[in-house]
């Protein structure tokens, strides 16, 4: 099975070189343990994997399988099984609902989370569907590969549902949005959470695209990119938005903007439940 991420941990040798070429091209890649090398961490990105102990990390590791996520590719479908979890390395997947010919996304998710954690609840159907906006990379695994991991890793779990709190708090902070605030605050908070879920100030992004997502007149969409660029706050370019100035922007945001920041935020730092009773 040359197309599955090893099993983890081959530790980075002493002059610090960590760069590991897959399948894929350049990206972190998980590899077997040294006994006989210092143990680092591997380099992965995907915030969840990246506070997992060694050896959970080594555990989930051979299961994991490296994938590139290449535009307007669908990774899953509503009302459909879930077959993979998707730990999202690099790139930016939106989460929607669709009904009756309309579309409503109601969270992006970047590195920071998964896609595919309905399972957790002992779902087999998709709520969302999930379409790659940024192309990126991810490593998914089997869903009963991962269900069978969490019983034998509660560490695994623990980290999952943190995160699945944040994710469910966005999408329920989203819908809010949408029915009370204006559409400068409702674009500034797009905007810098796209940021924030990639972790860069470039976002290959269409006013059409932002228009269609969040439920706004594309005129209107314009208007109040042109004023942010007149401000400084962005820079637009054909098919591309810079961000010059996240803080500002930040200040145009409605309050859920910083509300949705704060829940991410706690899931990264929560303690362990082995930690908290200990």
């Amino acid at each position: 099975m040359t197309d599955r991420v090893p099993a983890l941990l081959e530790a980075l040798d002493s002059s610090g070189d960590a760069a590991l070429k897959g399948a894929c091209g350049e990206q972190p890649m998980l590899h077997r343990p040294d006994s006989l090398r210092p143990k680092k961490r591997p380099l992965v990105k995907n915030a969840i994997l990246a506070r997992i102990s060694l050896e959970g990390l080594a555990a989930i590791g051979e299961c994991l399988e490296p994938i590139v996520l290449k535009e307007r590719m669908v990774l899953q479908e509503p009302k459909r099984n879930v077959e993979h979890v998707y730990f999202i390395e690099s790139g930016l997947v939106s989460l929607r609902v669709v009904a009756a010919g309309s579309m409503l996304e109601t969270a992006v998710i970047g590195y920071r989370g998964v896609v595919g954690a309905s399972f957790l609840w002992g779902g087999h159907f998709s709520t969302y569907q999930s379409v790659v906006l940024f192309p990126g990379s991810a490593h998914r695994i089997r869903v009963e590969e991962l269900r069978r991991l969490i019983k034998e890793r509660p560490e695994i779990r623990e980290h999952l549902f943190d995160y699945v709190q944040a994710l469910t708090f966005q999408c329920v902070q989203t819908g809010l949005c949408g029915v009370r605030h204006d559409r400068e605050q409702r674009l500034a908070s797009w905007l810098c959470l796209a940021s924030d879920a990639v972790d860069a100030g470039v976002l290959p992004v269409t006013h059409d695209y932002l228009s269609s997502v969040l439920g706004l007149r594309r005129a209107g969409v314009t208007q109040t990119l042109s004023r942010f660029e007149e401000q400084g706050l962005i820079r637009k370019m054909r098919g591309v938005l810079q961000i010059n100035g996240h803080k500002c922007l930040e200040q145009r945001a409605c309050c859920c903007y910083k509300l949705i920041s704060g829940a991410y935020a706690s899931s990264q730092s929560a303690i362990p439940a082995k930690e908290r009773l200990g």
